[in-house]
């Protein structure tokens, strides 16, 4: 019988090894659920195998070194279907571009544990419902575009959290409310809100309730 110290050094050294595979292993897997909740009539996804091990050889799939999927390029793809909250087991997530396609559904709120996120393009789809207040997590975020969809409600002032955002876009939504004026919010232009009927003015703080006309 091998002794219980040989084992457990054993897995000492083999368990940092194996953490990588696990890793892209789960990655897969999240993709893979993707895929399945997508209808992909010109087969942009053929290349996504279940069976392989390691997505980074996928088509529009980007990774690092340590084989962490970290870009994810589906825009302009001709895809349709859902979003599920499978993407969130893709932590080392740097881009998430799904731009132009005819993706509908609510945005899936476990979008916001993606900490490494820096854009976020998911205009051009047919998104409903709200905004995401989960999205204040995304401290990396510098461009969010969810301009041409039919999301509702007002902008999550928690947004204004996002210290790093540089590009934001919401316009031709059905947006209510008002619109933030704190933290990253005061350098956007109208243009970036524009086409949302229901949509007021800058926020007047005391004066106006953010969630006026909603």
């Amino acid at each position: 019988m091998v002794p219980l110290s040989v084992i457990s050094l054993s897995l000492c050294f083999l368990l940092p090894l194996l953490s990588p595979a696990i890793s892209t292993n789960s990655e897969g897997n999240a993709l893979h659920a993707l895929r399945r909740r997508l209808s992909d009539p010109t087969n942009v996804l053929q290349s996504w195998d279940p069976t392989l091990v390691n997505p980074c050889t996928w088509f529009h799939v980007t990774c690092d070194s340590n084989n962490h999927v970290i870009r994810l390029d589906l825009g302009n793809s001709n895809i349709s279907g859902t979003l599920g909250p499978e993407l969130a087991q893709l932590q080392h997530l740097q881009y998430l571009e799904l731009y132009k396609n005819d993706i509908s559904g609510e945005i899936p709120k476990e979008l916001g544990n993606l900490k490494n996120l820096v854009g976020l393009d998911l205009y051009g789809n047919r998104f409903e419902g709200e905004i995401p207040k989960s999205f204040s997590g995304l401290k990396s975020l510098r461009f969010l575009r969810l301009n041409n969809n039919n999301l509702t409600g007002s902008i999550p002032r928690e947004l204004t959290a996002l210290s790093n955002l540089k590009v934001f876009d919401v316009s031709n939504n059905d947006l209510c409310g008002t619109i933030p004026v704190d933290g990253p919010f005061g350098m956007f232009s109208m243009p970036s809100y524009a086409n949302n009927m229901r949509l007021n003015g800058p926020e007047l703080k005391g004066l106006v309730p953010y969630n006026f006309g909603c």
